[in-house]
């Protein structure tokens, strides 16, 4: 059963924020896999995929074809959602991308240059269940920006295979090519290169302890979008809303992981019980339980307020991944709601629609990490370089200032490189 308390009853805060630190056995398995794969490369992620996934495909690599077969596999119904969902991705996404820019002043050129990266990986999960909204959410905002290469890795199913739905969303969002392989050894692969594997010069996606653990280590080398921890939502409601929605919605959550978070947060002490009793009704009847129930019973909460102001001041402090303000007027609070990956406003707007279909992206800031992130964009495909030009006049205008400046912290180099050139230099 869920745990119902009161604020008064709250003495520990982190009950709200699932803050997991790395497993120190996950941590060094994934080093030696780390190692050996860059001292090794395919050879050892041949080996680590059989350890891991029971098999391993004669080539790792899929033939561009084999992309354009999947897409007559998938039915032509679930084919059309996805177009229209990429879609929608697209157009929400399109508006984000950054122009370069320049400003000019007498004798100075600043500017700002704006690029795509040159090759990004896309970690797709797909050992258990296909999520083909993540190929989605990972390469269209990539395609947007204008990357180069997008080279995406997943691993195979129990029948050796990538899952035909995957492959079918990978050749409508313009994947250019795909690797059968999973885990911490497809990380490494990325970001080191192999004889088949290339270098890139990000990844993104999400993936298990492993997969995250692996990120985290090879970040540096190349970049990485986040490091994801369990799903979380939290749920913010006056009273007025439907228990029965409101205990769907915190399963939605709860049955991605036994160590996701589901949390409600209301004014209304018999919203608080009857919820209560409909995620007890709606577990019984979940595909998912066994996970979902562990979720619920160990990391579930609900909590009573006595304001919708004082729901949300927590609901800052915790910085949840997934933030549901269920109530007639939600744009009325908008303004105080200052530390959220994707907030999702009245009634009507179930945090589902962000994972397949509002448009925004689904990839988002876990564990507290809300209060400086922010969901996956354009920006993460994009570098920014800037430039300087001055004239000599330009220069001699501001030299000496440059070099009290520099002397006050002691980098007399500094100063004697800027006062080294003359007035006519």
């Amino acid at each position: 059963m869920i745990k119902i308390l009161k604020k008064a009853d709250l003495r520990d805060k982190s009950i709200l924020r699932r803050c997991s630190e790395p497993d120190p056995a996950v941590t060094a398995s994934v080093s030696e896999i780390i190692k050996n794969v860059r001292a090794h490369g395919d050879a050892a992620v041949r080996e680590y995929s059989i350890k891991f996934d029971g098999s391993c495909p004669d080539t790792l690599e899929l033939p561009r074809e084999a992309l354009a077969e999947a897409v007559n596999k998938v039915p032509s119904e679930l084919l059309d959602v996805i177009r229209e969902a990429s879609r929608r991705i697209e157009r929400y996404h399109r508006a984000q991308l950054r122009q370069s820019y320049e400003v000019e002043t007498d004798g100075t050129i600043l500017m700002m240059k704006v690029r795509p990266l040159d090759t990004v990986g896309a970690y797709v999960p797909g050992g258990t269940a296909p999520y083909p909204s993540t190929v989605l959410m990972n390469v269209v905002p990539a395609k947007i920006a204008g990357v180069k290469e997008i080279i995406m890795v997943s691993p195979p199913t129990c029948r050796g295979e990538i899952s035909p739905v995957i492959l079918a969303t990978a050749y409508i969002a313009g994947v250019d090519r795909v690797f059968q392989v999973g885990g911490a050894q497809a990380i490494a692969a990325l970001a080191y290169g192999t004889e088949s594997i290339p270098k890139v010069d990000k990844i993104v996606g999400p993936g298990n302890a492993y997969v995250a653990e692996a990120k985290r280590q090879v970040f540096g080398p190349v970049g990485i979008d986040l490091v994801a921890g369990p799903s979380e939502i939290l749920v913010i409601s006056d009273g007025t809303s439907n228990p029965a929605v409101v205990a769907a919605d915190m399963l939605s959550q709860a049955e991605h992981d036994k160590l996701s978070t589901a949390v409600l947060i209301t004014t209304s002490e018999k919203l608080a019980k009857d919820t209560a009793a409909e995620i007890e009704k709606q577990l019984s009847v979940l595909p998912r339980e066994a996970i979902a129930r562990v979720s619920i019973e160990n990391n579930g909460l609900i909590l009573i307020t006595d304001s919708i102001e004082d729901a949300i001041d927590l609901a800052n402090e915790v910085a949840p991944e997934h933030l549901e303000l269920c109530v007639d007027n939600p744009f009325d609070y908008v303004s105080l709601i200052k530390n959220a990956g994707s907030v999702f406003l009245g009634k009507y707007c179930p945090e589902a629609l962000g994972d397949y279909f509002s448009g925004t992206n689904h990839t988002l800031p876990t564990g507290g990490t809300a209060n400086y992130g922010s969901p996956l964009s354009v920006d993460d495909f994009i570098k920014k370089t800037s430039f300087t030009y001055y004239t000599a006049a330009a220069l001699n205008t501001v030299k000496d200032s440059i070099a009290l400046f520099a002397r006050q912290e002691e980098l007399e180099g500094h100063a004697r490189s800027v006062l080294s050139r003359g007035n006519s230099d």
